[in-house]
């Protein structure tokens, strides 16, 4: 909405540093609003930001929350807010009353009674939202010989997310003030109850547990009693049980707020899983006797490629019972009609995983050697042979690499680690092709593909995913990484992610004759051999038209569906928006989705078995929806929880289910193992080539850790048992 508005003057706003405040008056009308604002300077500050995001995702969910509502009249109201502007800002109503801090001494028995008990009636609220405020002090909360009111959230946290250092004694419990622990909607209870101590007495306590004359003040009794004087949150009373001590009635118990629209969804997705269950074999959708036996019964091996390009493959036959000793050994070329799979270090087909494929052994390089690799161009097995080794000079060219007559074991390795081995299966009109020698020499590959069309930011986000990778991000989870080729990673660096980290808008991915991966990385675990981990990225154009381009994607290990809000939900926030980019909704799907979903192949009941991440980019677009701020607003936690993968896979199908039509979620349907996440690749919209306020990525690896967790690359994480909460690792 726009008004013409006249403006007081700047003054800054206390406990916000780098904001400023001031009145507005709104339209012809002139209605009364409070403006903070970020000032220019302080835009360069990059946490800055951050804090008026968050203070406004607070603002709005208590809003919609409580803001029509009576017992919301204790929380200061929010008008609106713009966050794109060159000066992001919040609107707030102006607070009526005087700080608490000027009444002190002057208030009767009953009037303070009635402030500790609306105080704890805020807590009570705030905690059902979710949200800690962080800064309930006699200089913050409001009286006008009424009502209390809370100051705006610009310190709240969410309640579990890790405590940060805020406040001062006696107001901020100890806790909170040395940032240990997480954040407990019972500090707040903290505040409350010093502010009742400093009400009484007159004077404020030290704030290092119960006053030492608190027996002296009868009135304070049920505080005494209840424990929430301990310096551990842990041993105070939760907001509910503090209102019955004080015999206020609990406003929650009346219903307040509205029911949640996305309960009926999260249980169309209950019955989902259920069915996937099913047609995998992975037990009975009750959960019954059956499905717990066949838990502890040991999971059949991964198909073979030939069974999962090819289809009908049982797995269970032994390992290299279709394989046929008759191919042109000399070459590693199968044999007329054939396609042949030298069999790995474990008796399998080269490419086939089992229970101790997951976390293998370091194995000497000769062993490495023999097993061969599956091209992940063409799709077919490639061995190692010194005789096709090259390097690749600055204009692309391929220089024959002979490294007969070095000795030195060190410059040999070095070597190798930037050569490249040419694929032997480039046929008449091929384009040559060539695979980094780490590929060849290390654990089994794992391909990932983006699927998308054109513009649903698909660059962007695995430019983000790899930038978070450089920055140390995988390694909370017991993961190594480092370049499958140094020279190419780091050209990627250069023209993508740091690009991206520079604020400016990454073009295009242009059409291909021949796919290519983007970029690779060697992964491990724990001393474990590394893993080859290679993501393509082709042109929406290239993976909608169903192309000869698109041709690897039957050998594809795992894929990242990138769904765009603008083009999938129907929110008319989104409208604007929309005109802005040119983007129109699609009710039937994006076409990249269906035309890679009908190439690859499936088992288990008509599913595809490679496990898929649907990723919700753009998220910052819709961040203040409520089941979207409750996961984009919070960092990954650092360890794979399956449980917590489970519940954002159910808020985010339910998200989608209610918002957009029923295509755009094709990829769950049809995939065993399908979770589903909340992502911004960038944080915000692009104007011009730039991010005005820089990229701000959020929760981009998510999918690529539950991918890791899939495919045996995450340590700890048993990818062999039943169905966890909300999964579908039916692989």
């Amino acid at each position: 909405m726009r008004f013409a508005v006249r403006y007081g003057e700047d003054h800054q706003a206390p406990g916000r540093p780098g904001f400023l405040a001031r009145r507005a008056y709104l339209g012809t009308a002139g209605q009364p609003v409070v403006q903070y604002r970020l000032a220019s300077p302080a835009l360069a500050d990059p946490y800055a930001y951050g804090r008026l995001e968050r203070e406004v995702a607070a603002a709005v969910a208590l809003e919609r929350r409580y803001g029509g509502a009576r017992p919301g009249a204790v929380l200061t109201r929010t008008v609106g807010f713009d966050l794109t502007s060159a000066e992001p800002f919040v609107l707030y109503r102006p607070q009526s009353g005087r700080p608490l801090a000027d009444w002190a001494g002057r208030l009767a028995a009953e009037e303070q009674e009635r402030i500790i008990g609306q105080l704890a009636t805020a807590v009570r609220l705030l905690a059902d939202a979710g949200l800690v405020h962080r800064a309930v002090t006699p200089g913050t909360v409001r009286w006008d010989g009424t009502r209390v009111r809370l100051c705006e959230p610009y310190a709240a946290l969410r309640a579990g997310e890790p405590r940060e250092p805020y406040g001062a004694a006696p107001w901020a419990s100890p806790e909170q003030r040395a940032g240990h622990g997480t954040a407990d909607p019972r500090d707040d209870l903290w505040s409350v109850a010093e502010i009742a101590y400093f009400l009484l007495a007159g004077r404020p306590d030290r704030g290092e547990g119960p006053p030492r004359d608190l027996a002296d003040y009868r009135r304070l009794a049920a505080l005494e009693h209840s424990g929430v004087f301990s310096p551990r949150a842990s041993e105070r009373p939760g907001p509910e049980d503090l209102l019955r001590l004080l015999h206020v009635p609990d406003p929650l118990a009346s219903g307040v707020g509205a029911a949640d629209p996305l309960d009926r969804w999260r249980a169309a997705y209950d019955q989902q899983i259920a069915r996937k269950r099913a047609l995998s074999g992975a037990g009975r959708p009750d959960g019954g006797a059956a499905s717990e036996a066949a838990a502890r019964e040991p999971r059949p091996p991964r198909a073979s490629l030939f069974g999962r390009i090819f289809g009908g493959a049982d797995p269970a036959r032994p390992a290299g019972a279709d394989r046929r000793p008759d191919g042109d050994r000399g070459t590693g070329r199968p044999a007329h009609g054939e396609r042949r799979f030298t069999p790995d270090a474990r008796g399998g087909p080269a490419g086939s995983t089992g229970p101790a494929a997951f976390v293998p052994p370091p194995e000497p390089l000769s062993a490495a050697l023999s097993r061969g690799r599956m091209c992940p161009h063409c799709l077919l097995p490639v061995t190692y042979d010194e005789r096709l080794l090259v390097t690749i000079d600055a204009k692309g060219n391929r220089i024959p690499l002979d490294l007969g007559a070095e000795r030195r074991p060190g410059h040999r390795a070095d070597a190798l680690r930037k050569a490249y081995h040419l694929c032997p299966h480039t046929g008449q009109g091929d384009e040559e092709h060539e695979l980094p020698v780490p590929y060849l020499t290390n654990g089994e590959p794992l391909t990932v593909a983006l699927v998308g069309s054109s513009s649903v930011g698909k660059t962007h986000l695995l430019a983000a995913m790899l930038g978070e990778v450089e920055l140390g991000g995988l390694e909370p989870y017991g993961l190594k990484c480092r370049p499958l080729n140094p020279e190419a990673h780091r050209t990627y660096l250069r023209e993508r992610v740091q690009s991206l980290q520079q604020g400016r808008q990454l073009g295009r991915t242009g059409q291909q004759t021949f796919a290519r991966f983007a970029d690779g990385l060697l992964v491990s675990a724990g001393g474990a051999t590394p893993r080859p981990v290679v993501f393509f990225d082709l042109a929406g154009e290239d993976l909608a038209q169903d192309s000869e381009v698109g041709r690897f994607l039957m050998g594809v290990d795992a894929f990242v569906f990138v769904l765009d809000p603008l083009r999938a939900l129907r929110l008319t926030s989104l409208d604007p928006v929309r005109q802005q980019s040119g983007l129109r909704r699609r009710e039937l799907g994006d076409e990249a989705f269906a035309t890679v979903l009908n190439r690859i192949p499936r088992q288990r009941g008509g599913l595809v078995a490679a496990p898929v991440a649907l990723a919700v980019n753009k998220s910052d677009l819709v961040r203040f929806e409520p089941v979207v701020d409750r996961w984009l607003g919070r960092a990954l936690m650092g360890r794979h929880d399956p449980v917590a993968v489970g519940a954002e896979s159910r808020d985010a199908y339910a998200f989608l289910a209610h918002h957009a039509s029923a295509a755009w979620l094709k990829p769950f349907d049809d995939c065993a193992d399908c979770t589903l996440h909340f992502v911004a690749a960038t944080g915000g919209q692009a104007r011009g080539d730039r991010f005005p306020h820089g990229a701000r990525p959020r929760r981009v690896l998510a999918p690529l850790l539950s991918l890791f967790a899939s495919c045996g690359l995450l340590p700890g994480v048993d990818t062999a048992g039943s169905l966890g909460p909300g999964e579908g690792n039916v692989r």
